[in-house]
């Protein structure tokens, strides 16, 4: 027999999601038939699954020691030691709840390819070599992001260090709770601050968008608000809102009012793109995920009620904004908070 006490990290969950982490080759129906038996109990007691795990709980295994390491695998130990070293300097924030990556251009937020290498990997060898996650809290959290960003637009993206935290994060983007911020280097110069809407198509067949202010058939609607920070020479430094959160959203929404984010192959100026490659070497859009400013929040993440945390834009970024005299107040590296 083996007993289980739920910790803070796995509280929140409900049972038989746990159990299919915890024993990830035993399979669905084979956990509930052992439910159903008490070969599984939860609080000494017969549980269907359903339940909600709190702290303290505990969930009691009544299996052979051989059956029990078999339904459990081996994937942690060998997981562990494959994982990459995250550069801590990307981190720009963290406490026991959650990390704040200064994701750079050219990582993924997520796999695309079961071969591919992603934040999500930097992240768990990070947790692991930090002592945060251990082969057995492993089994039952498997670290993740809780937003994405396009692989060439750096900035912020967060994730929760637990099963509780992960949830909170979750639920506050899809409810959009959060203010979030992006910088972005746009052609013309623009000086009033706007809130603008339309409405957004996908076309999956080759990933980009199209932006109208009619309703079209497939489309949804989009709200992008944006306040000049800075303009000069033909070009202006935005701070970005996204209001609705769509794909590629800021990038096709500002190409649609005719000020293209720079560098932007998809929906900028080829001809202007090629001179800012040429002068300064930008290959991706200057599209920044800057800043988020949290709510008042309950636990697990009730110490970052009112918190602002930014992500310094990257050098080569501030090194073209410096060039065109496009200067700002930035207090990332005062205000981010990190442990």
């Amino acid at each position: 027999m083996k007993e289980i006490r739920i910790t803070e990290k796995e509280a929140g969950q409900r049972l038989d999601k746990f159990l299919v982490r915890y024993l990830p080759e035993a399979g669905k129906s084979f956990l509930y038939k052992m439910m159903r038996k008490k070969n599984i109990v939860l609080n000494g007691k017969k549980c269907t699954g359903s339940e909600l795990l709190q702290r303290e709980d505990s969930v009691k295994l009544f299996f052979a020691e051989d059956t029990l390491q078999k339904f459990m695998g081996g994937a942690a130990a060998k997981e562990k030691k494959s994982y990459p070293s995250l550069d801590q300097s990307l981190i720009v924030y963290e406490d026991e709840q959650i990390l704040a990556i200064n994701k750079p251009v050219g990582m993924l937020s997520q796999k695309a390819e079961e071969s591919d290498i992603s934040l999500v990997e930097y992240v768990t060898g990070y947790l692991f070599s930090s002592g945060a996650l251990d082969e057995e809290g492993y089994r039952t959290f498997h670290p993740g992001v809780c937003n994405r960003l396009d692989r060439n637009t750096s900035g912020m993206v967060l994730a929760g260090k637990n099963n509780a935290s992960a949830r909170a994060l979750y639920a506050m983007f899809q409810q959009r709770s959060m203010e979030k911020y992006y910088l972005a280097l746009v052609q013309g110069e623009m000086r009033e601050s706007r809130r603008i809407k339309g409405y957004l198509r996908k076309d999956k067949a080759t990933n980009t968008v199209t932006v109208s202010q009619q309703e079209m058939p497939d489309a949804a609607f989009i709200e992008t608000a944006y306040e000049p920070l800075a303009c000069n020479q033909g070009y202006t430094l935005l701070r970005v809102e996204l209001i609705t959160g769509r794909t590629h959203q800021i990038r096709s929404h500002l190409s649609y009012i005719g000020h293209p984010i720079l560098g932007d192959a998809k929906y900028g100026n080829r001809r202007v793109n090629e001179a800012f490659r040429r002068e300064y070497g930008l290959k991706y859009q200057f599209l920044h995920a800057w800043e988020v400013v949290f709510p008042e929040l309950k636990a697990p993440l009730e110490g970052l009620s009112g918190k602002t945390i930014q992500a310094p834009l990257p050098e080569q970024k501030s090194r073209i904004l410096k060039a065109l005299g496009l200067t700002f107040q930035d207090n990332s590296n005062e205000s981010a908070g990190k442990r």
